[in-house]
């Protein structure tokens, strides 16, 4: 096969590729004998053929790396010039270049090594190859390489295209949570988006990167939430506005009108999105655990729970609303506990796969697997197992083959006159003409608690549940 290598064309070379990296080799020695005769394969004209060879060599290159560490790391040094320059091809080679660079640089980080500029977006991409540009730029962005990348990604967010802007935005985010000594440098490109851009979508996505980096840096970014509600008319898609919320119920205690700044979505509450009115519930919930002797977060508190539990009709909400009236009410000191609780932090991880389907991938590499992220087995079906109807006008029965001594099956009964009644149901069956009974009277609702309560004559004392019909 190695022999015939140089002498086969485009395709015969894809495949006999294809068969060396699915070989296993007896030793390291024989692995770089294979790889020698491979690595001129990386100069070809045909990308298929470079991919396979990129594919053989990182399959060999961990047996190699067991002897000779060096030798590894110099087939390494080797990838980088011919996997950058299939993305100086057609755009479509470049997409799929640029989803297998993706595989191939959660494996091995620093395969690309500070050189970024090839993966800066240009302005005749399509939104297909910029996208892909994006996270491989969110990928490789290093403490070296931070301040280039956040330039570039502050360039494309004053772009006019919608969808990649809101992509820039959300990497200036996932930039900030991934870096942590360049979380103050994002804050701040996010700021100065804020409050010169004139487009309400990238406030909007600037406001919800920036409630993640609350989650992650906790008590360090409070001073610019001023800056965030002043900006609160620009907000009309419901995560921007469930993602304000979350910030003034999280700092309610540090911002001196956050009842006024609650009220005026609880007014307009039941034509809120739910992702809203969950957020708006739990963050008068905290309003009130952090001032409850304020009459404002009472009387808030008593409005939102009031209206969750008598006139809403979404499950979620009413349960939710349930469960912190009891809570406050019965254990008012566990309420706050668990309300008030320190939140998980933060981690990027949305750009890794689990390690054994990335392994998995990139034996697939050059391959729709590789560009769909996905094993064959999940987008191949295996067709020889599925029966299908036949032209006739009964479906084949299955049928269990006999062996040849066995003796017939005994005749099926005789049909009744009545079809048996079916397994699934309870007695009593009604035959066939005969009308069913009337179905039983529906329960009486449930009254809706009582709004006193001996505790601060703010909550109610909850009647116990009725009895089930």
């Amino acid at each position: 096969m190695l022999t015939a290598l140089a002498e086969a064309t485009e395709w015969g070379q894809v495949y006999i590729l294809s068969a060396l990296s699915k070989y296993t080799p007896k030793d390291s020695r024989e692995a770089e004998a294979i790889v020698d005769r491979v690595t001129p394969r990386l100069n070809h004209a045909n990308s298929a053929v470079v991919l396979g060879a990129t594919k053989v060599i990182l399959f060999y290159v961990d047996v190699i790396a067991q002897t000779n560490k060096d030798k590894a790391r110099e087939l390494m040094k080797k990838l980088r010039a011919p996997l950058v320059t299939l993305l100086s091809k057609e755009p479509e080679i470049q997409y799929v270049a640029l989803r297998n660079l993706n595989l191939i640089v959660q494996r091995h980080k620093g395969l690309l090594g500070t050189n970024l500029k090839v993966f800066f977006c240009k302005y005749y991409d399509p939104v297909y190859v910029k996208m892909e540009k994006l996270e491989l730029l969110i990928m490789l962005a290093a403490d070296k390489t931070i301040d280039q990348v956040l330039l570039e990604f502050k360039e494309y967010a004053q772009k006019v295209d919608v969808e990649f802007v809101r992509k820039s935005v959300r990497g200036i985010g996932r930039l900030a949570i991934k870096n942590p000594s360049a979380s103050e440098k994002c804050v701040h490109v996010l700021l100065d988006l804020i409050k010169t851009t004139q487009a309400n979508y990238v406030v909007q996505e600037a406001i919800v990167v920036l409630k993640d980096i609350f989650r992650k840096y906790p008590n360090k970014y409070e001073s610019i939430i001023g800056t965030l509600c002043d900006r609160l008319d620009n907000l009309d898609e419901a995560e921007a506005k469930a993602a304000m919320i979350w910030i003034i119920g999280e700092y309610a205690d540090r911002i001196a009108n956050a009842d006024e700044l609650l009220s005026v979505w609880v007014e307009s509450f039941h034509d809120e999105d739910t992702q809203v009115q969950l957020q708006l519930l739990t963050a008068t919930v905290k309003l009130f655990l952090q001032k409850p002797s304020e009459p404002s977060s009472q009387t808030l508190v008593q409005d939102i729970l009031k209206r969750v539990t008598t006139a809403v009709d979404n499950p979620d909400l009413r349960d939710r609303g349930f469960l912190y009236w009891r809570l406050l009410h019965d254990a008012p000191n566990e309420a706050k506990r668990v309300v008030l609780a320190d939140k998980p932090l933060l981690d990027d991880q949305s750009d890794l796969l689990e390690p054994t389907l990335r392994d998995e991938l990139l034996h697939h590499l050059s391959t729709l697997a590789s560009v769909y992220h996905r094993p064959p087995r999940a987008f191949v079906p295996k067709l020889k197992n599925i029966s299908r109807p036949t032209l006739d006008t009964t479906l084949p029965t299955n049928t269990v083959k006999k062996p040849s001594g066995a003796p017939p099956p005994p005749p099926p009964p005789p049909p009744s006159s009545l079809p048996p009644p079916p397994s699934n149901l309870s007695p009593p069956w009604t035959p066939p003409g005969v009308p069913p009974p009337p179905p039983p009277p529906p329960p009486p609702p449930c009254p809706p608690p009582p709004l006193t309560s001996p505790l601060l004559g703010l909550l109610p004392v909850f009647p116990p549940p009725p009895p089930p019909p």
